[in-house]
């Protein structure tokens, strides 16, 4: 049935979601039968006056759903079976958060589910409550994963928790005392901001240049501030995009090793370029932690990091934190993320996310181009610097309503004045042909053009 055009209703909802309804109403109704064909996808683009990646986007949608079934060379067909699918769940997306592009290939969209399909087979033991800090098959795995992105991880000191954001604050839990310093980059995440407000601590920020932090300012803010651990993100860094060299490495942990100081590594992106330098924590032998979040490549609502404890001893301490503030890592997502490693899909899905990201990121340099911003070609942002006559709350303010995420640099800035500067997100649900159409108002909204959108 090449000839079926969808009635969509106006609901406010994302056109794709709307296009992934029709397809069920029209199930529903008999307008559509198991085994019809559906347009193709750029004759259906033409018809509704839209553009192909919503389309694809949409049959993607009604794949995921259950409601069609693609093949490729062939085309997309009503699904055989009879679908009694529930609405995908809505939820509220935050579109300052750095994420990486969503999937849209419906072969490993269908692998991804598949994953799925079989953690379901074990659903009722997944149920129950497990180990706080993982069990040895979770560690396994969790060995095997870092290995593919470079790293030799000591499974002994490996521990499984609920996400970055809780791993950082259990381990400045065990740290730190109210009223202590922690050291950071001068601009961090702004994570470890509200970890340190939380716990009472105070962040100071070290000073650094194209390399990252500076070994002599690191080695001063110690002897002088006396602080209890160093923060840093030291690949793809959040805001900058910065990856410190190896040799700025190796003199960092020659001083941490120095002042005997503990380091918190959170390498979020050490799985996304393909060839990361060797970690900080492994420079310094029984000071590092180092944290590898599976949010920037396989996402972020698995809620999983795989924490790497300086000792073997270290890691009793950080169980009985982790225990009392979450109890344990989701044993649902530990199954599915096994599954997907072993069956080579998470693999699969951080080659899209790479290839995904440079076509983005070639996009945006174009679009930008004359304009003043740091970025790399893995990165899921560009860190914009303003021109001297234009603010950020200028900016932010004619671009209220894109969907590109834009946070200004208040967010990341330690003390002081924040300069004029914005995080460029290019990454999450926001479609490549979007992506192009906000940055070119970005660059008009810099560059202060009459732009009426």
């Amino acid at each position: 049935m090449t000839h079926w055009t969808p009635t969509l209703r106006d609901t406010g909802m994302p056109r794709y979601i709307e296009i992934a309804e029709a397809i069920k109403s029209d199930i529903d109704r008999g307008a559509l039968r198991p085994g019809d064909r559906l347009p193709p996808q750029r004759a259906l683009a033409q018809a509704l006056d839209l553009d192909f990646s919503t389309i694809s986007r949409a049959y993607s949608e009604a794949t995921r759903r259950g409601y069609a079934e693609s093949f490729v060379g062939r085309g997309t067909f009503v699904s055989q079976a009879q679908v009694q699918t529930p609405p995908a769940r809505q939820v509220e997306e935050d579109p300052m958060m750095n994420m990486p592009p969503e999937p849209d290939d419906p072969d490993l969209l269908a692998k991804m589910r598949r994953g799925l399909e079989s953690v379901a087979a074990n659903l009722v033991p997944l149920m129950r409550y497990q180990s706080t800090t993982g069990l040895a098959v979770d560690k396994a795995v969790a060995a095997q994963w870092l290995q593919h992105c470079g790293l030799r991880p000591d499974t002994a000191r490996l521990t499984i928790a609920p996400g970055s954001h809780a791993a950082i604050y259990a381990i400045l839990s065990q740290l730190a005392d109210p009223g202590l310093t922690v050291l950071c980059e001068d601009l961090t995440y702004p994570g470890i901001r509200a970890i340190a407000a939380n716990l009472g601590l105070h962040l100071i920020g070290v000073q650094g240049d194209i390399d990252g932090i500076c070994p002599q300012d690191l080695d001063r803010l110690i002897q002088k501030h006396r602080p209890v651990a160093l923060y840093l993100n030291p690949t793809l860094q959040n805001p900058t995009t910065q990856t410190m060299p190896q040799a700025r490495r190796k003199q960092v942990a020659a001083v941490l090793m120095m002042h005997d100081l503990p380091l918190i590594e959170d390498d979020a992106y050490c799985c996304v370029p393909e060839q990361a330098p060797q970690p900080i924590s492994t420079m310094a032998p029984g000071l590092g932690w180092h944290v590898a979040g599976l949010s920037k490549v396989l996402g972020a609502g698995l809620r999983l990091a795989y924490i790497t404890a300086p000792k073997r001893s270290d890691v009793a301490s950080l169980a009985q934190v982790l225990r009392t503030q979450n109890v344990m890592a989701s044993p649902l997502s530990l199954a599915l993320v096994q599954n997907w490693i072993e069956t080579g899909t998470a693999a699969e899905l951080q080659a899209f996310v790479r290839g995904e990201m440079a076509v983005r990121q070639t996009l945006a340099s174009k679009i930008l181009k004359g304009l003043e911003f740091q970025t790399d070609p893995q990165a899921y942002n560009l860190w914009l610097t303003l021109p001297p006559d234009t603010t950020r709350a200028e900016v932010m303010g004619r671009m209220a309503g894109r969907q590109i995420g834009l946070m200004p640099s208040d967010a990341f800035c330690v003390k002081g004045s924040a300069p004029d500067a914005l995080r460029v997100c290019l990454g999450g649900p926001i479609p490549r042909l979007q992506l192009e159409n906000d940055l070119m108002a970005l660059a008009d909204a810099v560059l202060r053009k009459d732009w009426l959108g």
